[in-house]
This record gives structure tokens, C-alpha cells and sequence, in this order.
């Protein structure tokens, strides 16, 4: 029925237990980065660039997955990454782990069909009942850097921990400087009103000095020189333009014939006084900056020189939208001078050196910016790179504030209170469901192990004892990795708190991706399309026509 090379599973080992064999591997792989104390791995994509990082979302998006089970898995995370920008390492353990449990379930003797129902009812109670109750505090006002840092925190020191104080408060500065004021009276706005752009939120990675070195700018940087030879501008009207800065070309073509040199002479004088005349009437409107995403001509730089004016040119469209958006201009199309609304307005244009790169900064006062750029230091690009994944991070988890401020007990604490209540819940239920809700709150124990096993401290030991703390009424016992032995830190005193979103979206994507995998009992592969093979004539080349 089907071409040569199809290939068949079907059943529970050939299909089942096989799709749950290769999505447990890549859990497995990712499993010893999870945690603050997670490792790095080094990855080398197709292309031999070196990662060197144990943000989960990198790690799967450079490995290039092909098993289609476990493309399942990362589509599940990749999701995650989209709607919080956070969490992705957690579906991908939640998901591995239920596929472990259902594989002992089916072994057991239970059906697919039971161990779903069982997951599914797990996880809407945990969602609609459980999930809810473990809330310690909400997030009331955006703009109070204590009460967003704890949240930021938690998401930066699983990437960069030992740093997370410092690049959570730089992180919170930069947020907090480019939320928007209302439109109409320059009040602050209602907080549900507010839409955070994290686009706004640029990063600019220089090389040398350390972490510690790194800053926040109320502006947009940009690693170039300038044009021409005037640098430095303070209380500066831009205009931006969208065309080349230089003799405009015709729309047709012609021919001209000149019969002497006093001809050609006339003839390139009269481009050149256009010009001036264009650049000179940029220059009367207010102009002190010109950026353009095009070429600045010669003779056009020239002009611009002559009235003092100073020329940056960007390669980049989106970085000319931004600068636009940066200082309120209006990208132009045609060389013409600007009106008093297309000029944009910056508080001071500089040409600096940071370390031995130089940079031109566009620099705002704070309550005006509606752009900041965090400037990164690091001793290598490997560093700065993973820097400005934990700052994407942490940027994100605050875009999450603005939508939901409520939080969770970070530190391993809410999931193993969502393991207490639900095998509590378990023992309630009459039917074979109860065998999968119990392997449920397992996997959710196993979690809170992975996070002390990361950090070197005995995981066994350490579920007991936190165990215990849970059923003896402490809600926010959390794992203490800065002890070797099995420590209870109170999670909610220690503020490690983790977005309530992230654990939500979290149980939704991974149940839900472990579900569609056990659903799943055929398989079948059809062979990879090829294309033509060359001819293999004797004495003539592949491509060579009889």
C-alpha cells in the first residue's frame, strides 16, 4: 500500500514505550541543568557555534530534535517560552517525568486511556483548586523596585546565580524606566492599562571588564562611529531618514551630451548647489542630527560637515523604526527638510569609547525614555551571551507582572505542596484514576529532588525532610541549596518566588504534551524524499548535456 522503506510500530512496546524511551533521554539531558546550581551544557550547532549555557530553550533549539515524540516535548516548551518567556525546563522535566510514571503504570497493567484520564484529572484540580492556595502575594504596584525584584531573582539565578542580585535590580531599573505614561495628562497610568513592549528593552554586549561593570542607559546604543566629524550634541532635534544622504538619481534615463569642459563643468555644479540647497534647508529647520538607513554620498557627508550637522548611519530597518521610537522622529523617504512634528528631540547625542569599542549614545532624561538599553560587560562573548539570556529572562517575567503579579513560593516549595494535596487526593478517589493522580504527585516530588540533587545534597534525604515540614503545616518549606546537608528554608521569609503564570502555564503545557504522546499507539514512517541521482557516464562531467 505504501512505497519501499515505510517503516511500522504499533503496540505498546513498539510505539508507547519507545516514544516514551526517547522523550525520557532528552529529559534526561536537560534534567542536570535544572536549578540554580544547574549544569551548563556546551553545545555546537550546525553551523559550529558554541553554546555554552543551561537555559533549556537554547539548548533544544540548537540540537535540532528530530524524533517526532520528542519534537512533541519541545514544541510544548517552546510554547511555554512564548506565552511566560520562563519555565521552559520545568515542562520539559513535569512532561519527562509523567511519561516515566505512565511507562511504570503500563507495565503495571494499566491502559493508556486510564493513565490519561488520571493525569487530566490531576491537573485540572491542581489548577482550579490546589495551585490557587499556594499564592503567598501579588505584585500591586510595578513601578516599587522591591516588590517586583524577589520575582526577577528567581528567574535570573537559574542562569546566572551568584550574579542574580545585581542584574535583578539592573533588570528592574531598566523595566521600571520605560513603563508608559498616560497619553493624555503624563500621569501615571492604571496598571492594568499598562502594555509592556519588551522590544523596548534593548541590550548592547561589549567586551571587557566584568558583569559587575554592567549599566543601564535611558536611550539607545549603538556599536559604530559617526560620519562625518562632528561628534557630540547636546539638546538635540534629529531627523531620520529612510533615503540615501547624496545626489539624487534620476528616474530616467538620459543621455547628455557636453561639447566642453566649461559644460561639465556647469553641469555638476548645478547637482551640487541642489544638494546644498536640500541640506542647508535641513539644517535652517533645527537639525543637529542626521540619522539615515541608507549611504551618506561624499559630497552629501561633505555639506553635512558644513553646517555643523552630525551623521550616523544605521544598516539596520529595525534599529532606524526604534531610534524613531526612541526620540519621537518620523523616518522621511525623500531628502526635504523635516516639519517641527517629524523632527525627533534627544537630551544629549555622544561618541564614547567603552572599553576599546566605540559606541554613539542617544541619551534621554528618565521620565521621557521610552527605550533603555542595559549595556552588558563580560570577559568573554560566551558570558555575555548567557548574561543576556538571564536578562531576557528576567525581562520577560516582568511582561508577566504586568499581566498577573501574583506569585508562588520559589525553592522546590510549591511543588512539593502540590504533591501533598495531591496525594491527599489520590486516597479520595474509588476507580484505577487514583494510580495515575498518585504517580502525578510523584513527578512533582521528583522536581524538588532534581533541585537538590543539582546542588550536590543527598535528594532522598532531602524530600524526607521537606516532606515532613509540608505535612506538618509548613506551606513554604523549600530546599536550602547553600547547605550540604538536607536543610527547610522558608521560601516566603527568603523571598524565592516564582511567577504564578509559569507553574499554571507549566502543568497546562506539559500534562498536555505527555497526554498527546501516550495517545499516540502507531507509528508509521514513510521513506525521506531524495532527489535525482547525477548520471554516471564514464569521461564527462555530472552536468554535461549528450
Amino acid at each position: 500500500m505504501m512505497k519501499e522503506g515505510t517503516r511500522y510500530f504499533r503496540g505498546l512496546d513498539e510505539a508507547v514505550l519507545r516514544n516514551i524511551e526517547a522523550c525520557g533521554e532528552l529529559c534526561r539531558t536537560l534534567k542536570s541543568s535544572y536549578g540554580p546550581k544547574g549544569m551548563n551544557k556546551m553545545v555546537v550547532n550546525h553551523l559550529e557555534k558554541l553554546f555554552i549555557t543551561s537555559d533549556a530553550g537554547t539548548i533544544m533549539r540548537e540540537l535540532q530534535i528530530e524524533h517526532p515524540a520528542a519534537k512533541i516535548l519541545v514544541m510544548a516548551a517552546q510554547r511555554q517560552e512564548q506565552e511566560v518567556g520562563d519555565g521552559t525546563n520545568f515542562v520539559m522535566q513535569l512532561s519527562g517525568l509523567l511519561l516515566e510514571k505512565a511507562a511504570e503504570l503500563i507495565r503495571m497493567g494499566l491502559k493508556p486511556v486510564e493513565i490519561i484520564d488520571g493525569f487530566e484529572l490531576a491537573a485540572s484540580k491542581i489548577i482550579d483548586d490546589f495551585l490557587p492556595k499556594t499564592i503567598v502575594t501579588e505584585v500591586k504596584d510595578l513601578r516599587n523596585l522591591d516588590d517586583v525584584l524577589p520575582a526577577l531573582k528567581t528567574a535570573i539565578a537559574s542562569k546566572q546565580y551568584g550574579n542574580e542580585d545585581f542584574l535583578a535590580r539592573l533588570v528592574a531599573q531598566a523595566c521600571i524606566s520605560i513603563l508608559p505614561l498616560s497619553q493624555v495628562s503624563g500621569d501615571l497610568p492604571d496598571e492594568k492599562d499598562i502594555s509592556f513592549n519588551v522590544d523596548n528593552l534593548r541590550v548592547c554586549k561589549i567586551l571587557g571588564s566584568g558583569i559587575q561593570q554592567s549599566h543601564i542607559v535611558n536611550g539607545m546604543v549603538f556599536k559604530k562611529h559617526v560620519e562625518g566629524s562632528h561628534e557630540s550634541v547636546e539638546d538635540a532635534k534629529i531627523a531620520v531618514y529612510a533615503c540615501p544622504i547624496d545626489v539624487a538619481a534620476t528616474e530616467t534615463k538620459a543621455t547628455v551630451l557636453i561639447k566642453n569642459a566649461e559644460e561639465l563643468v556647469n553641469f555638476s555644479q548645478g547637482e551640487e548647489e541642489l544638494l546644498e540647497q536640500q541640506i542647508k534647508a535641513i539644517a535652517d529647520a533645527g537639525t543637529k542630527v542626521i540619522v539615515s538607513g541608507a549611504k551618506f554620498g561624499a559630497l552629501g557627508l561633505h555639506f553635512v560637515d558644513k553646517y555643523k550637522m552630525t551623521a550616523l548611519r544605521l544598516t539596520s530597518k529595525f534599529d532606524l523604526k526604534r531610534i524613531c521610537r526612541a526620540v519621537g522622529a518620523t523616518a522621511l523617504l525623500k531628502l526635504r527638510p523635516p516639519t517641527g512634528q517629524e523632527l525627533g528631540h534627544c537630551d544629549e547625542v555622544k561618541i564614547d569609547e567603552i572599553g576599546d569599542t566605540p559606541v554613539v549614545i542617544f541619551k534621554l532624561r528618565e521620565v521621557k525614555s521610552k527605550i533603555s538599553t542595559v549595556i552588558i560587560r563580560g570577559s568573554t562573548e560566551n558570558i555575555m551571551d548567557d548574561v543576556e539570556r538571564a536578562l531576557d529572562d528576567g525581562i520577560n517575567v516582568f511582561k508577566m507582572l504586568t499581566r498577573d503579579g501574583r506569585l508562588v513560593a520559589g525553592a522546590g516549595a510549591a511543588e512539593l505542596e502540590l504533591e501533598r494535596q495531591v496525594s491527599q487526593f489520590a486516597r479520595t478517589l474509588p476507580g484505577l484514576e487514583q494510580y495515575s493522580v498518585a504517580k502525578y504527585a510523584e513527578a512533582l516530588q521528583q522536581i524538588s529532588s532534581t533541585i537538590a540533587e543539582n546542588a550536590g545534597i543527598k535528594s532522598r534525604e532531602a524530600v524526607t525532610v521537606l516532606s515532613a515540614a509540608h505535612q506538618n503545616g509548613i506551606q513554604y518549606a523549600g530546599i536550602d541549596i547553600e547547605n550540604d546537608t538536607p536543610t527547610v528554608l522558608d521560601a516566603k521569609s527568603a523571598n524565592i518566588l516564582d511567577l504564578y503564570a509559569a507553574k499554571f502555564w507549566g502543568i497546562k503545557f506539559a500534562t498536555s504534551a505527555a497526554c498527546t504522546i501516550l495517545q499516540v499507539d502507531q507509528m508509521i514512517c514513510t521513506k525521506p524524499a531524495q532527489g535525482p541521482k547525477p548520471p554516471q557516464s564514464k569521461g564527462a562531467a555530472w552536468d554535461d548535456q549528450d
